[in-house]
């Protein structure tokens, strides 16, 4: 599947995919590997959902007013210090707002793992040959093949 999360990427960071669609292809991605039961064979980390995606934004309050007005989202708490802003339904987040260039640009999604605890996720990620970090921009993260950064939290 990282493949296919990779080349969606790419597609959407070429212009050839909307941000809509690439959402779409990703929960698409992860709701059919959770209904087959498909997953890699060696992985630990059973993922769940798409927790978040996380859009750079210019203006944080006409990106907040579209994605209420055109989607519903209202705002679910905002970390004012650091411009980020997560909008929701029903109290969940789907969508987080960094005021950072480039705008319009998707710098990373959240998966939600089940049963998430930090340190035997650490030691999971380890054994893969990977070392995760944390910052405010991406929280618990670690970068895929291509780069692309994946932030790991709780369902």
């Amino acid at each position: 599947m990282e493949p296919v999360i990779s080349d969606l990427l790419t597609r959407f960071e070429r212009g050839a995919l909307t941000r809509r669609e690439l959402i779409g292809a990703l929960a698409i991605l992860a709701g059919g590997a959770a209904a087959s039961g498909t997953t890699a064979s060696a992985a630990t980390l059973k993922s769940a959902s798409i927790n978040h995606v996380s859009v750079l934004v210019t203006d944080m309050a006409r990106s907040i007013d579209f994605y209420g007005r055109v989607f519903g989202l209202t705002l679910v708490n905002e970390d004012k210090a650091n411009k980020i802003a997560r909008l929701g339904a029903g109290g969940k987040i789907l969508v987080s707002l960094r005021v950072e260039p480039p705008p319009g640009v998707i710098d990373h999604f959240a998966i939600g793992v089940d049963g998430f605890n930090r340190d035997a996720v650490t030691a999971d990620l380890e054994g893969f040959g990977l070392t995760p970090a944390e910052n405010i921009q991406f929280g618990f993260h670690v970068k895929d093949p291509d780069g692309a950064v994946v932030q790991i939290t709780a369902v």
